[in-house]
């Protein structure tokens, strides 16, 4: 079988989630597979720094940039070009003039459960003409996929719903963390702590400021904590933005830009000791697909808070401490219980090295497999 894999996102650690799902999909398919043929289209620069060199694997630059007019007109004619089999596409952006055999990997539906005008920087008619084209091209992907693949139970059922669609069209096949790097012992984390200037103790957040992060209650919770003389502070890390400034505005409205730290964007080898320092990884989402950071803290050993929201119940069972979504005061319960009980903290890091466990890369590579497989014969068939 001659599988493409379209792996633009592939590269770069400010792609995270997309970019971080394609790097380990296909670092671990090629462990697993020596038979099939493999197409990789990737960006220019990765050409030449490709990491995972095999001789069944032929790496293609596909210089489109994502969403782009470019990919829909010009990613349809490179694909054919290489006369594939079976197409992947590890996001929803399938070209809606590609019409060979492809399977696609929808992780959510968030653009479509919060198509709002606040969570864009463009104008109402920019943002009208964006999300015609967004539906247009999800539903090109939903429905003319050979197979959806998805990231959680709770994704695929979103899925089903929205779409109508029979649930043997979709399979799920979780994520999974990796360590960053070697665990920091105690003078490593305290190094990276006084280059960030961060005191302890505080709550940290990893990623974007998009709306459905909710990350309003976070600012909301720091100004009760300062309210009662709690010390505990608020480190978020995220690449620098219009959402991250709104955030920042919105804190200084709220007179908390003392206790609230964002430090903007951090490579992923010093996340290793922002996550061991942390008091506790706090998480208000409304709306996730899988919801990697929270797995992340675990991996770590730091306690995690989180909103009782989508998927997150399924991904992270009852290795956190749930608070309702927008209650301010659960949260701060959380916090106090976790400042007030020794023993339910260290139970908490325990029971996370334990959920962390149950996840695989390596094993949703082989389930991606058995699907281009099954899709492969089927095909044959017909």
């Amino acid at each position: 079988m001659r599988i493409g894999i379209d792996a633009r996102f592939f590269g770069g650690e400010q792609s995270k989630g997309l970019g971080r799902y394609t790097q380990k999909l296909l670092r671990y398919l090629f462990e697993l597979d020596h038979t099939n043929q493999y197409v990789v289209f990737v960006p220019e620069e990765m050409v030449q720094r490709w990491p995972y060199p095999h001789p069944n694997v032929t790496v293609v630059a596909a210089p489109y940039a994502w969403y782009s007019l470019a990919e829909q007109l010009f990613m349809p004619l490179l694909l054919r070009r290489y006369k594939l089999d079976l197409v992947h596409f590890p996001h929803f952006n399938v070209p809606l003039l590609y019409r060979g055999p492809f399977v696609v990997t929808i992780h959510d539906l968030i653009i479509s459960r919060f198509p709002t005008e606040r969570a864009t920087t463009l104008g109402p008619m920019m943002y009208q003409f964006k999300q015609f084209a967004y539906n247009r091209v999800i539903r090109h992907a939903a429905f003319g996929a050979q197979h959806i693949i998805t990231v959680s139970e709770y994704s695929k059922h979103d899925l089903m719903d929205f779409f109508s669609l029979p649930a043997e069209r979709i399979s799920v096949m979780y994520e999974a963390v990796d360590e960053f790097g070697p665990w920091p012992n105690d003078d490593q984390v305290t190094t990276t702590l006084e280059r960030y200037h961060i005191k302890s103790p505080y709550l940290l957040y990893v990623g974007n400021a998009y709306p459905h992060k909710n990350l309003t209650s976070l600012v909301l919770t720091m100004q009760q904590l300062k309210k009662q003389g709690n010390p505990t502070r608020c480190v978020l890390v995220g690449k620098a933005d219009y959402f991250y400034d709104r955030l920042q505005q919105y804190a200084w409205s709220k007179d908390v830009e003392d206790v609230m730290q964002f430090i903007g964007f951090v490579p992923d080898k010093d996340l290793p000791s922002l996550y061991r320092g942390a008091f506790a990884y706090l998480f208000p989402s409304r709306y996730e697909g899988f919801g990697l950071p929270p797995l992340e803290a675990m991996l770590y050993g730091t306690p995690v808070i989180s909103a009782r929201t989508s998927c997150l119940p399924e991904v992270l069972d009852d290795a956190v401490l749930y608070f309702e979504q927008d209650d301010i005061s659960g949260i701060i319960s959380q916090i106090q219980r976790l400042q007030t009980d020794a023993a339910l903290r260290l139970d908490l890091i325990e029971r996370g090295r334990k959920q962390v466990a149950r996840y695989s890369w390596k094993r949703m590579a082989k389930q991606t497999l058995q699907a281009y497989e099954k899709i492969f014969a089927k095909l044959k068939t017909k």
